[in-house]
């Protein structure tokens, strides 16, 4: 999955180019106007009221913004933020000692925060409620429980997988918002911003076809423009024209809706192998060489939101628009 181009998961060639794409400002952030708009709010009457913002819990596919939006949280509300994520939190202890040397005001980000431990979680339940640190110090008959008092802080969560958080976590947290794919209207303004950020020449046309094919999402789109400015510079004038991203995307064997080649041996593993559905997850993952966790949090939501597949109870199938996109006859009856 890592040599993925159009993969949503961030790369180390990411990396750099996001900090410099990044938006500093609500203003700036372009899309999710939902959640931009209640953003606003809530931060415009916290500072009024001179009090930290509620904790907020971010979700949604990968490569939308989640860690942009925290940045912008801690730049409106003029607060400083720490950056850790949920795996690199392994004891109670080491979520202590980040509580402990957090400032009045600060914001806490924790990425992938469904993968906390339990433990972790518990430490930090009265941090979120009352800014206080319980410490249990000794064991057994002889054990003290210590309460350190925090400065009032707010917790950004960010989760491309809500569902696996403990309901305890989740109802601690006052800002639920969930971050959706962008449309291709956005993302083109992106692709715009982007490229005048990198000093990339591009046209209306070439923009186009970069949004079409970047599945929704930032991330892709950023990616996908660094890659065909090399052929643009290489094979062309520099310029990105609609015709020269269409042959560029071509040749990287990403087609017109943004499906790769590893898109494609899954709807085609389904159809040939299994009549189109149902199929189980861990069936269709062992048939194509692919972690379930992946096919579940990577491939499958793209091509639900495309209308290709759809989860029954039985198991997946692929719909009549999966079969059209490779030119197929659909027998129908599968997807029920």
């Amino acid at each position: 999955m890592a040599d993925r181009i159009i993969t949503t998961g961030s790369l180390s060639e990411d990396r750099d180019n996001e900090l410099v794409l990044r938006p500093q400002s609500l203003d700036a952030y372009i899309g999710q106007n939902k959640v931009k708009e209640n953003l606003r709010v809530y931060i415009q009457a916290a500072k009024k009221r001179g009090e930290p913002l509620d904790h907020v819990l971010l979700y949604g596919p990968p490569g939308l913004g989640k860690t942009t939006l925290s940045n912008i949280i801690a730049n409106e509300m003029g607060a400083g933020i720490k950056i850790t994520s949920g795996p690199a939190i392994e004891r109670p202890g080491d979520m202590a000692a980040v509580l402990n040397n957090l400032n009045e005001g600060d914001i806490l980000f924790i990425d992938e925060i469904h993968r906390l431990g339990k433990l972790v979680e518990e430490v930090l339940y009265p941090a979120m409620e009352d800014f206080v640190l319980d410490i249990v110090i000794g064991k057994g008959p002889a054990a003290k429980s210590i309460r350190i008092d925090l400065p009032k802080f707010t917790l950004i969560g960010a989760t491309t997988r809500s569902g696996l958080l403990s309901a305890p976590l989740r109802d601690r947290f006052g800002v639920i918002s969930r971050l959706e794919l962008y449309a291709p209207e956005d993302l083109k303004k992106i692709i715009f911003r982007s490229a005048k950020v990198l000093n990339i020449p591009i046209d209306d046309e070439g923009a186009a076809e970069l949004a079409s094919r970047s599945r929704g999402t930032p991330r892709i789109a950023n990616r996908l423009l660094k890659r065909v400015r090399d052929f643009a510079q290489v094979r062309h004038s520099g310029i990105i024209t609609g015709e020269v991203a269409k042959e560029s995307l071509d040749i990287l064997e990403i087609d017109s809706l943004g499906l790769d080649m590893t898109d494609r041996t899954m709807l085609l593993a389904m159809i040939e192998k299994f009549g189109g559905g149902p199929v189980g997850l861990n069936t269709l993952a062992v048939s194509i060489g692919e972690e379930p966790d992946t096919i579940e949090d990577v491939y499958e939501p793209y091509l639900i939101q495309l209308g290709f597949i759809k989860r029954t109870p039985t198991g997946r199938v692929v719909t009549e628009a999966g079969y059209e996109h490779f030119g197929l006859k659909y027998l129908g009856g599968n997807d029920k």
